[in-house]
This record gives structure tokens, C-alpha cells and sequence, in this order.
């Protein structure tokens, strides 16, 4: 199939070296621009550096809502656009503009977690599992027909390993619909179960010891690796915890080993990141930068 490919994060590199892989006709790669990383640098997203290294163009509008750029869009006569964590609405003349129109890999089992941060928000939720869904894109935010997904359970697993994982399954699923598109019958969401996952806030990635301890864990792994606590006047990052049944006020640190409080329960950081250096185990950080029991975080 002729198609143009659209995308931004990490999430979406798999879905495109799928499509090629299968022999698909990628035509072009649509893409964010260019963005200013942690160190001042601008930086093309993974998608636009994947694209290149693939011989593929890429185009990096800033909005698709002029017609100049709706031209352009319509004028690579596709079969079909394939969407990945695009990062831009779609309007309708674009929507309208491939044979087959454009079909989206979503990171969540429609209709639980429209939007934005659908895997950090299922496991910020404690949910069971979650999914990847094709769906045939519409104006509305998520809300078009599914094609087909994918399920797996979310256990213990980081944004990082779900990301990865759903990418991957989001793929093969993609790949396997554009093989016989006419075997798969767009099916309507439902109208209950709706629940919105917004982007996620430098703000929410700071650990919230008034939650109980499965709640922190799950911050851990939603936000990994920027999940953090402060001490001393400086961020420590938190990649891993255990959770205990110690109990004491929110956010005290209970033993020398880094137990901390929470609203039920409590945790113990596994492993850790100061600024500017490698990440350690707690144990290996507490030797030369010691946070006594007794202190409140």
C-alpha cells in the first residue's frame, strides 16, 4: 500500500519499521518539529531520525489546519495514513484524505484512556491490564471505531517495558490489518467505561507520600525514571521500590535503610539516581550521602 506515516515518540518507530518491513509504500513520514532537549540542543524526534536513516522525507508542520498544508497532505495520494503518537489533530480534510482514510495505534483498550498519556495513566490507575488498539481515526479525540487490539496484563511493569510492549504488539496488528483490510469491520465504542488520560505534568512526577505505598509504587513506575523526592535541597530520583508494612507519619523516614512512610504502608527505594551521576542502589547512595531516620521528606 501507498502510505503516509505519522508520528512522534519512541512508541512510534516499531509501527514504521513494521510497514516497511512488510514492503508498504511509505511515502512520507509526518512528524513534530524538531524540539529543545534537556541540554539546550534541538533535537528531531525518534520518528524523524528513523525516517531519515530509512531514505523516507519527512514533513514537520506545525499544524495541518491551513490549506497550504492540507494540499500537500492530499496530494501524496495515499492509500492510507497510519498514526501513531502523532502529536497534532487531524482535521477533517486530512482525515478524508487517504483511499482507506487514517488508522491510528492507540496505547490503551478503547474507550478507557483517551488522550494523551494513556499507558502512565492505566498504571497510575492500578488497572489489571490495558491494550493497543487500531482504530479508524474521526474528529473526535479517540473516539473512532476499533478495528482489532491487543491485551496484556500490566503486573509490575515500568511506562518504559508497557511502552515497548504495546509498541510492538501495536505493530504487528497494524501490519496484519493492512494486509486484508477488508476482513476488519470497524466496531463503535462503547458509550460507558470513558475515561480521559491527560499528558503528564513535570509536577505529578514529584512521589506523593500521603498516597498509600502501592499508590507511590505505581507513581515509580508510571513516571519512571523521573519519579523523585527532594532532600537536602537536591532530586532523588527513584527507579524501583519495595513496599513494606512499616507504618509511621507520611513521608518519615523510618531506618537507616531508607524505609519512607506512607499514607498505608511504606516503601524502600531499590534503586536510585542523585543529579549528575549513574543510578546506584540505595544502599551504595546512603554510604556517602546518608538521609537519617528520623527525617521528613
Amino acid at each position: 500500500m501507498r502510505i503516509v506515516f505519522m508520528g512522534t515518540p519512541e512508541f512510534a518507530v516499531p509501527v514504521l519499521d513494521a510497514l516497511v518491513e512488510a514492503g508498504h509504500d511509505v511515502v512520507t513520514a509526518y512528524s513534530q518539529p524538531p524540539r529543545r532537549g534537556n541540554r539546550g540542543k534541538t533535537a528531531p524526534s525518534p520518528v524523524h531520525t528513523r525516517a531519515e536513516t530509512l531514505g523516507i522525507a519527512v514533513r514537520t508542520p506545525v499544524t495541518l489546519r491551513e490549506a497550504e498544508a492540507q494540499a500537500e497532505f492530499a496530494a501524496w495520494n495515499a492509500d492510507v495514513a497510519v498514526v501513531a503518537a502523532y502529536g497534532l489533530i487531524l482535521p477533517r480534510p486530512v482525515l478524508e484524505a487517504p483511499r482507506l482514510g487514517c488508522l491510528n495505534v492507540h496505547g490503551s483498550l478503547l474507550p478507557r484512556w483517551r488522550g494523551a498519556a494513556p499507558i502512565q495513566r492505566a498504571i497510575l490507575a492500578g488497572d489489571a491490564e490495558t491494550g493497543v488498539g487500531i482504530m479508524q481515526m474521526e474528529a473526535g479525540l479517540d473516539t473512532g471505531p476499533v478495528l482489532i487490539e491487543g491485551r496484556t496484563p500490566i503486573g509490575r511493569k515500568t511506562v518504559g517495558q508497557l511502552t515497548t510492549e504495546l509498541s510492538r504488539m501495536g505493530a504487528r496488528l497494524m501490519v496484519q490489518v493492512l494486509a486484508d483490510p477488508d476482513s476488519y469491520w470497524p466496531v463503535p465504542q462503547p458509550e460507558q467505561g470513558v475515561t480521559y488520560a491527560p499528558k503528564v505534568t513535570k509536577e505529578e512526577t514529584r512521589l506523593r507520600f500521603r498516597l498509600s505505598a502501592n499508590e507511590v509504587d505505581r507513581q515509580v513506575r508510571a513516571f519512571h525514571p523521573a519519579a523523585y523526592f527532594e532532600f537536602g535541597g537536591e532530586r532523588i530520583r527513584v527507579l524501583g521500590v519495595e513496599v513494606t508494612p512499616d507504618t509511621g507519619a507520611p513521608g518519615l523516614v523510618l531506618d537507616d535503610r531508607l524505609g519512607i512512610a506512607c499514607l498505608e504502608a511504606a516503601i524502600r527505594p531499590v534503586l536510585v539516581q542523585r543529579a549528575g551521576r549513574g543510578v546506584m542502589t540505595a544502599e551504595e547512595m546512603l554510604r556517602g550521602f546518608p538521609i537519617p531516620a528520623g527525617t521528613q521528606l
